[in-house]
């Protein structure tokens, strides 16, 4: 049987890379360079499956991501967290006391800000967490590190001289599990769900205050709610959310009739099982 590939933006080692093999263990991981890439090997049916971040409990939102999944065709089946831990790795041999620049990249040197500048190290902005080590085992240089997973010292060869480095340790990563796949099987009845949707209201007098409306009189709980502009334009601003349940569920299904009344655009991205981690964290 063929082994079925999953999609990532990054290089191998990258997070991302960490996330795939954690929930999908079975499925060969293969890294792209733009989260554009990712959704096309999906699209086009290079990878069955993408693994795609869209939010960090201290960076906040992954911001590329959220303009890209309208436009994207695919559908959001699953949800993962991940804690995320970052180390200090050098070339064989080196010192921690040597090192004085360190690279990665920049939301991942921003989670790691305080124990950097503690460790009185200068950083260097580079595309992705592993892309630092893989330039890092091509150019050797004891006088510099990366900040990356822990995978990444293994692919490419290098020393961790300090671990788990990241300012906080509940540093946590959601990701999100992409289809092609027009119409996926439902989550089983039992399982409690999420529902993702983007909308646009129509141009009226508190249209965004009666749309959402619905969701307060009916008892759903909404989760996520974040506006966006579309294509550059300053009046066309879109929505993206997130809520608790199934179209199927009667209360969600009448504030979904709210909201298309007072939306000239409406479209569910995904109906997928809510992460354990979810009920863990709460």
């Amino acid at each position: 049987m063929t082994k079925g590939r999953i999609a990532f933006q990054g290089e191998l080692g990258a997070n991302s890379h960490e996330a795939c093999v954690a929930a999908f263990p079975d499925m060969e991981p293969v890294p792209h360079a733009s989260f554009e890439e990712a959704f096309d090997a999906v699209k086009l049916g290079d990878c069955q499956l993408g693994m795609i971040p869209v939010e960090n409990s201290i960076a906040g939102r992954v911001a590329d991501v959220h303009h890209l999944l309208p436009s994207s065709g695919l559908k959001i089946i699953g949800e993962r967290f991940k804690p995320i831990h970052f180390q200090l790795m050098v070339n064989r041999g080196v010192k921690l006391e040597d090192v004085k620049t360190v690279a990665s990249m920049p939301i991942a040197l921003g989670q790691c800000r305080k124990s950097l500048r503690r460790m009185g190290l200068k950083t260097e902005p580079v595309g992705d967490t592993a892309l630092a080590a893989k330039l890092l085992s091509e150019h050797p240089d004891p006088t510099r590190g990366a900040v990356s997973p822990a995978l990444a010292a293994e692919l490419y060869g290098l020393d961790i001289v300090a671990r788990d480095i990241e300012d906080e340790h509940n540093n946590t990563t959601r990701f999100l599990v992409m289809t092609a796949d027009k119409t996926p099987p439902p989550p089983p009845f039992t399982t409690p769900c999420v529902t993702s949707f983007i909308f646009r209201v129509r141009n009226l007098p508190a249209a965004l205050y009666k749309a959402l409306g619905g969701f307060a009189t009916n008892g759903v709980n909404m989760t996520k709610l974040e506006s966006y502009m579309e294509n550059g334009a300053f009046t066309a601003t879109f929505f993206y959310a997130e809520v608790d349940g199934r179209p199927e569920d009667r209360g969600l299904a009448l504030a979904f009739d709210e909201l298309k009344f007072f939306s000239e655009r409406f479209e569910i991205l995904g109906v997928y099982p809510a992460d354990p981690f979810r009920s863990r964290a709460g």
